[in-house]
């Protein structure tokens, strides 16, 4: 068999993405030399690697174990270029980090545009995904870290504490819920929501909470972020749930009331998550570093 490490990069972007249009786009490929390059691989393994549908791509069986071994074949690739890092000009390394909403807005920014400063031969490529998928990420090789709710079970990962993240329900001063101090998550839900982008990890979070309770949340607008949640809620367009280091970061005038959500879930705590932290790259363990 004749593989290359650009064919097993396309073969997990294409797993990646669900499709060979965009493995081939994020590897860099015209759509035409990705479908080359996989039918040569198939061709040489004599075996189908990938499944073909409707909705996209799913690997079979010797797909999936062409998968695991190209996880580990690029991995040690990153580990030689690493090492060789002081001889080799022009080294570049990408960590791939996955987190939900609130890490990505309220405590991440700062932590890594220094960290890139400090460090100008490192590459970010930081997702915002839902936390069930981050650990499905990091379980299966195509991230390098996640930072994840606690309310999620990690424990087959290795986890280190990284912030503290309550969630606090903010509504409007004339609100009827606005003298309480304290509310359970079911009793807002027949109140009118200023609810987040659709794609947000948070607001699908908050949307499958709202289903365990046996009621849907009742959006009546969507913001792109935790500033125009809470402008909104200050201009009387319904309640909003967002974490309460966004609260504490408000400059705006005190139009709202801000309220404990007395939740387990929402007493949470983000955890800084890898497969094996030992086994990093060690650009990689440098922002773990930083980060833990």
């Amino acid at each position: 068999m004749h593989f290359d490490l650009t064919d097993l990069r396309l073969f997990l972007n294409v797993l990646e993405t669900g499709n060979i249009t965009a493995g081939a786009a994020r590897s860099h490929l015209s759509l035409a030399a990705a479908s080359a390059r996989i039918k040569g691989m198939e061709a040489s393994l004599l075996s189908p690697l990938l499944a073909r549908g409707r909705r996209g791509v799913t690997p079979t069986p010797a797909g999936q174990a062409l998968a695991r071994h190209a996880r580990l074949i690029l991995q040690q690739v990153e580990h030689l270029q690493e090492d060789l890092a002081d001889y080799a000009q022009g080294f570049k390394g990408q960590i791939r980090l996955l987190c939900n909403t609130s890490t990505l807005s309220e405590h991440l920014p700062e932590l890594l545009a220094d960290f890139l400063v400090s460090h100008p031969h490192i590459d970010i490529d930081l997702q915002e995904q839902p936390s069930l998928r981050i650990l499905h990420a990091l379980r299966h090789g195509t991230a390098d870290l996640g930072i994840v709710s606690d309310a999620v079970d990690a424990s087959d990962l290795q986890t280190l504490p990284f912030r503290d993240d309550p969630l606090s329900l903010v509504m409007p001063l004339d609100h009827p819920l606005s003298l309480h101090t304290s509310l359970r998550f079911s009793q807002t839900l027949d109140h009118d929501f200023v609810a987040l982008a659709a794609n947000s990890a948070l607001g699908i979070y908050l949307e499958e909470q709202a289903l365990h309770a046996g009621k849907r949340l009742r959006i009546r607008v969507r913001a792109e972020g935790f500033d125009g949640v809470l402008r909104m809620v200050a201009r009387g367009a319904g309640l909003g749930i967002v974490p309460q280091a966004a609260v504490a970061r408000w400059q705006g005038p005190p139009g709202f009331a801000v309220c404990r959500l007395n939740e387990p879930w929402a007493e949470r705590t983000l955890l800084l998550c890898a497969a094996d932290f030992a086994a990093l790259p060690g650009y990689v363990r440098a922002l773990v570093a930083v980060l833990a």
